[in-house]
């Protein structure tokens, strides 16, 4: 009976014990890799009893989205960006809020000075990254909308983990899986661990940073940008914000979002 109970209490721990799937990276930031990634097929993360929810998604063999998607001009790419996936080797985000940053003749875009080398990419075609640090210390992720030229784009302001969590927080330093891991723009470059090295990477390519095709959000919510007080009041004040409605994967202040027809 001894043996019989011993043999059943080891069981049971064997059982609890978690499967780890994820690889764990050394470094917080590293340079684009130059050897693209041909694997397409993602994991779900499952969410601990004691997180928000994340959704799962199926792990079907995504799509990058073509070069076209981003050929548009940036107020109608950052709805359409919702939902999309973002991912860089075994950490995959769904985009839960954006930004329209950056726009011709908008005193809060970054290239209102003209091209600069920090702002190049901003002036680069649809579909690359424009990379920049906030405070030297927060690298911000920002998609490049419309024709070569133009200078405008869609900031990343919150996404919801859904591979490689174990990776997240190690390079987020929090063991944690509720949205405070993920709702702000400089902890999405931090997650997927970029620098201003990943600018100008072209996110519609295989390998490095790619942004794959995901489901459209049933409803969405939208309000006024957030941190541009030093533009001019026309621009602070436009409703450029787009988020994932019932979601707890969004930054704050959330008080300012609205069903569109409100």
């Amino acid at each position: 009976m001894k043996r019989a109970r011993r043999f059943k209490r080891v069981a049971t721990e064997t059982s609890k014990r978690p499967i780890l799937s994820n690889r764990l990276k050394d470094d917080d930031v590293e340079p684009p890799p130059r050897q693209p990634s041909h694997s397409l097929t993602t994991a779900v993360v499952k969410p601990r009893s004691d997180s928000f929810p994340i959704q799962e998604i199926p792990p079907p063999k995504m799509t990058i989205l073509p070069y076209t998607f981003f050929q548009i001009d940036a107020l109608d790419l950052a709805p359409r960006l919702l939902g999309k996936f973002l991912r860089r080797d075994d950490v995959v985000l769904q985009i839960t809020e954006v930004v329209e940053a950056y726009r011709p003749n908008d005193s809060a875009c970054h290239g209102r000075f003209g091209i600069t080398p920090r702002t190049a990419p901003v002036f680069g075609p649809g579909g690359h990254a424009y990379v920049y640090l906030c405070y030297g210390l927060h690298s911000m992720l920002n998609v490049v909308a419309d024709k070569e030229g133009v200078g405008a784009a869609v900031l990343i302001r919150a996404c919801a983990p859904i591979s490689g969590l174990e990776t997240i927080q190690q390079r987020r330093g929090q063991k944690t899986s509720k949205p405070v891991l993920l709702t702000e723009p400089g902890k999405i470059g931090q997650a997927l661990g970029l620098s201003t090295e990943w600018s100008n990477h072209p996110l519609y390519t295989s390998g490095g940073l790619e942004i794959l095709d995901g489901p459209q959000p049933e409803n969405m919510l939208i309000g006024p940008r957030v941190g541009i007080n030093y533009a001019l009041p026309e621009h602070v004040n436009v409703w450029w914000r787009f988020a994932i409605a019932g979601t707890p994967w969004i930054s704050a202040p959330k008080n300012t979002l609205r069903p569109p027809s409100s």
